[in-house]
């Protein structure tokens, strides 16, 4: 399986799991494969459908521990003329690699994002990412990912990337405490608002 191009691998020793790392179980509550995995905070950046200029992305359970999520690249994405900025590609990985601790029904933050650019994207791209989560030692979870240019054409990008599993009141600590707050009562925090508000 590592010697197949089209399964996600992880890409640099930091985002590779160790010896001691083990694939983890799916959660029994998981959104099932082919189900839309739902925006978990409605003016996310990465998949909120009310931030006015986040990147609206899909993404969708796959089976196991994996996820397609995509993005549709368009003129306010560009860095170059007519190509995606690479930044901004890495903001929708990381989005997608992030969404797998969905199928794990435990919050988590990354940690480390690494990603190699393959090919440009153009602007008027589908960009489809392919992910997985390839293992998890406590709380640390790592992840990879392929992104191509529609959902068979060629790959674009790749990536993998280290989350840490944080306990809920990480955000409330850390985010601002009246957004969080207004988050949880309007119902605005995710499909299960101790998981991520």
């Amino acid at each position: 399986m590592a010697d197949d191009p089209r399964i996600p691998q992880p890409i640099g020793p930091g985002t590779t799991p160790g010896p001691t790392a083990e694939v983890p179980p799916r959660h029994p509550e998981a959104a099932p494969p082919g189900a839309e995995i739902t925006s978990h905070y409605r003016h996310c950046f990465g998949c909120g459908v009310d931030h006015p200029c986040g990147l609206h992305m899909q993404v969708f359970a796959g089976p196991g521990l994996s996820l397609r999520a995509s993005l549709e690249v368009g003129p306010m994405h560009q860095g170059a003329p007519g190509l995606a900025h690479g930044g901004l590609l890495t903001a929708a990985i990381d989005e997608a690699l992030g969404a797998l601790n969905w199928l794990l029904m435990q919050p988590a933050v990354t940690a480390r994002l690494e990603t190699n650019f393959v090919r440009p994207v153009p602007v008027g791209a589908d960009l489809v990412l392919d992910a997985r989560i390839v293992g998890q030692d406590r709380r640390k979870v790592y992840t990879a990912a392929i992104g191509r240019l529609g959902a068979e054409g060629p790959i674009a990008v790749t990536a993998s990337a280290l989350f840490i599993q944080v306990p809920v009141g990480h955000f409330r600590t850390h985010g601002r405490a009246d957004e969080v707050a207004a988050a949880i009562a309007s119902g605005d925090a995710g499909p299960r608002a101790e998981m991520n508000p």
